[in-house]
């Protein structure tokens, strides 16, 4: 491994690691000695300063982690002021998974595989713009069918439907009920 190579490696270590990484896990690791990866989070570190970056690597509680640098605080405290995307709830995923494989569906449909009331989470559903009503069921009542929008497509990464995993009918109604019967 070259010496380029070998502190990029370091650098995704640190970087990937939600706790401080120490010398001797990276060594292991890398297969390289402590010595060596001592000089090269010095000069990883050196770099960081050089070219004025935002971040810095700092040894911390035995290992080092990659920090923001002090003088960013005023404009982190105004990232944490931005309204940031909640990730979905259990029960709002059971409910797009459903409706993902199975739409376009009614909301009785989904009530009937998941076995609880959806209207909380088809709500949140709706407000993320990650479902719509795709029309009216023919029958009684004209219930309100539910479908995938292409923010759905864009929030998991996906081109279509086609690249949704293949999951088994039998699979995906078991592991719901499995899911709800452990709550």
């Amino acid at each position: 491994m070259s010496w380029r190579q070998a502190k990029a490696v370091l650098e995704a270590l640190i970087f990937a690691s939600s706790e401080p990484v120490t010398v001797k896990e990276m060594s292991i690791i890398t297969e390289l000695n402590e010595e060596t990866v001592r000089i090269l989070l010095f000069e990883l570190a050196q770099e960081y300063n050089d070219q004025q970056r935002g971040i810095q690597l700092m040894e911390v509680a035995g290992g080092y982690q990659l920090v923001t640098k002090p003088e960013m605080a005023v404009y982190l405290e105004k990232l944490k002021k931005v309204p940031r995307q909640v990730p979905l709830s259990q029960a709002a995923l059971e409910t797009l998974a459903i409706i993902a494989y199975k739409q376009p569906i009614t909301r009785a449909e989904i009530e009937t595989i998941r076995g609880v009331r959806v209207d909380s989470s088809l709500t949140t559903l709706l407000e993320k713009g990650l479902i719509e009503e795709t029309g009216r069921k023919e029958g009684p009542g004209r219930p309100i069918l539910y479908g995938t929008t292409k923010e759905f497509l864009k929030y998991f990464g996906l081109n279509s439907l086609d690249e949704l995993p293949i999951v088994d009918d039998w699979i995906l109604n078991q592991q719901i009920q499995i899911d709800l019967t452990a709550d």
